[in-house]
């Protein structure tokens, strides 16, 4: 903001003003007019080379320029600024011998503002530069303005954002310490989900989203009683039938929600217990009918999983797991993601040690 604020410079007195003229008495003569009216911030040349350079490098607010120049006329000129230029020109005001009408209308037609003709008057100039710059600095102030409530939406948005996160992070979280794990393995996971989407081809954009989106994948564990979710054992029907639906509670929990990054996190929760094969829950969906951010997160979610110590297993080496995964390929993953996954051991290994639970250090 105090960036915009002092790029500001809203008086016509401080002007910027660029002179161009193949003339150095006409571009003398020029800045003796402009200083009398208390104009000092001016610039001449009469190398009309040199006026694009120089426009951005003083940020003109108008420009003072002549027709008929040797190398490039003042056509060309304005051609030039168009083209090598992306902020909006400042007025060009023509200052040329040339009497005729077409000349006059080509200059219009070329990008200028206003047309005087020599000998002019030194009053009527004046009166025609400050008539100009009085609209410049209008438009420069709602330009500004416009810049000012830019930053101040994308500031907002970001806040909104960045709050929206922390929700997730911390909605996660809450599943996490339900069935006494780490927030680690949310952080884990999400970040290996990340690398496999990445050599499956998905853009930067999908890909943060993922990592933001999956630590709720297991959200509705909030739902699960305690005295089945903590069992150490093996399930008994009644009970494995209970544990499943927190596929479904954590879809509902997330439903409602049209942010892009609250509808991956529903389609995550619902659909990283499915299976390639069919053979998974809540709906049993087979192969690409599983939507890929649920299958990307399945993937990683089981990797963790083997290779982390839980209260009724040992942590399996990563060789074990990369097998059991590779077993697995067409019946439980998605066998394109497992090739993306086994392509990138070395990151996911990484990530593995680099967020490591305290107990394996």
């Amino acid at each position: 903001m105090d960036k915009i604020n002092k790029e500001l410079n809203t008086d016509p007195g401080k002007a910027s003003i660029l002179i161009v003229d193949d003339e150095r008495a006409n571009v003398v003569l020029l800045e003796k007019i402009l200083a009398s009216r208390g104009y000092k911030n001016v610039v001449g040349t009469q190398d009309p080379e040199q006026v694009v350079s120089l426009y951005l490098e003083h940020n003109s607010d108008l420009i003072l320029l002549d027709i008929n120049m040797p190398v490039l006329d003042g056509y060309e000129v304005m051609k030039q600024l168009k083209q090598q230029t992306e902020k909006p020109l400042p007025p060009i005001l023509i200052l040329t011998a040339q009497h005729t009408q077409s000349f006059r209308q080509r200059a219009l037609d070329s990008g200028a503002i206003d047309y005087v003709t020599k000998p002019f008057d030194a009053l009527e100039l004046l009166s025609r530069v400050h008539n100009l710059l009085e609209v410049q600095m209008a438009h420069k102030y709602m330009r500004h303005q416009n810049k000012i409530l830019e930053q101040k939406v994308q500031e907002r948005t970001r806040e909104i954002h960045e709050t929206r996160l922390q929700i997730v992070r911390r909605l996660g979280r809450a599943a996490e310490y339900r069935d006494e794990e780490t927030g680690l393995h949310i952080i884990r996971m999400s970040k290996i989900a990340v690398v496999i989407a990445n050599a499956a081809g998905m853009d930067n954009t999908q890909c943060d989203l993922l990592l933001n989106a999956a630590p709720m994948h297991d959200i509705g564990k909030i739902g699960i009683p305690d005295k089945i979710l903590l069992k150490p054992g093996k399930f008994e029907p009644e009970e494995w039938k209970i544990m499943q639906t927190h596929a479904q509670i954590g879809a509902d929990i997330l439903a409602g929600d049209n942010s892009a990054l609250m509808l991956m996190a529903h389609v995550i929760a619902l659909s990283h217990h499915e299976k390639w094969n069919g053979k998974g829950y809540p709906n049993a969906l087979k192969g690409e009918a599983i939507p890929l951010m649920g299958r990307i997160t399945a993937l990683a979610d089981v990797f963790d999983a083997l290779t982390s110590i839980r209260p009724y297993k040992k942590a399996w080496s990563v060789e074990d797991a990369v097998k059991y995964i590779s077993d697995e390929s067409g019946q439980h993953f998605d066998p394109a993601l497992v090739e993306c996954m086994l392509g990138n051991m070395d990151e996911i290994v990484s990530i593995k040690d680099k967020y490591s639970e305290p107990d394996n250090n």
